[in-house]
């Protein structure tokens, strides 16, 4: 089975689809068409540089360099989310950052040196695609937790106050919170593993399929990356919702959010 090659015309028409976007947002006034133009530019744009860059990647044999590379994912996710969630009286990049960093290398290693058996373990067609994924589900599923703790603890805040005042902990006043919190961001994650293979065909699958191999063997990668992300999104929501909350107190258990 080979694969169907996709001509620069024959891309270039799914601008159909754009311009089909674009004509509804103006047609009902939704002031989306902007940012479907720029999307669609900057998809183009991102992701043909992405190409030529694994490129050179694939062919790095270097452990450190690998890593080094990660970090910079990690990090520019990390950016992405202090320009999601809209907090300024916290500074929680530092707890964002290290929770990918965390959920990023035991998810990622643990699949590529143990589940997979790579050789070697950080081979860059493995680590980075599978890493990439992981980046991508812990942004979505920390900032998803960290708006949901913010507006929380905003929205609860007499009733934290009260519980203070009873001689709580800021542990105890805000238990439900952060549960709250981290249900949020896993949720994404859980409804795709229960839609799996039944509502839709998921990506990787579906670039397996598409490269002739058997269908078989994308369903076994396909589960190893569905679990992967559920432990990804658990680790980085449980470890930032626990940090960030503890930043959002004084020493003295006092609320420092307004």
């Amino acid at each position: 089975m080979s694969i169907v090659e996709i001509s620069n015309i024959q891309l270039l028409l799914c601008l159909i689809f754009v311009l089909f976007t674009g004509i509804s947002s103006i047609f009902l006034n939704l002031g989306l068409e902007k940012d479907i133009s720029i999307g669609a530019i900057r998809t183009f744009i991102q992701l043909f540089i992405m190409a030529y860059v694994l490129r050179y990647i694939f062919k790095i044999d270097n452990a450190y360099l690998i890593l080094l590379i990660s970090l910079g994912m990690i990090l520019f996710a990390a950016i992405t989310i202090q320009g999601r969630v809209k907090e300024r009286k916290i500074s929680y990049f530092i707890p964002t950052f290290l929770s990918m960093v965390i959920s990023y290398m035991i998810v990622t290693v643990v699949v590529t040196a143990v589940i997979v058996q790579v050789d070697p373990w950080y081979k860059p067609q493995y680590f980075i695609l599978l890493g990439g994924m992981v980046v991508g589900k812990s942004m979505n599923a920390v900032a998803i937790s960290l708006d949901r703790l913010f507006s929380e603890v905003r929205k609860r805040r007499e009733e934290i106050e009260l519980y203070l005042c009873l001689g709580a902990t800021y542990q105890e006043a805000t238990m439900d919170i952060l549960k709250n919190s981290i249900r949020a961001g896993m949720i994404p994650t859980i409804n795709a593993m229960m839609a799996v293979g039944v509502i839709f065909v998921p990506g990787t699958m579906t670039g397996i399929i598409l490269t002739g191999a058997d269908p078989l063997l994308s369903i076994k990668y396909q589960i190893v990356v569905m679990l992967m992300l559920s432990a990804a999104t658990a680790i980085g929501s449980i470890i930032v919702t626990y940090l960030v909350m503890r930043m959002c107190f004084t020493s003295e258990h006092q609320i420092k959010i307004d």
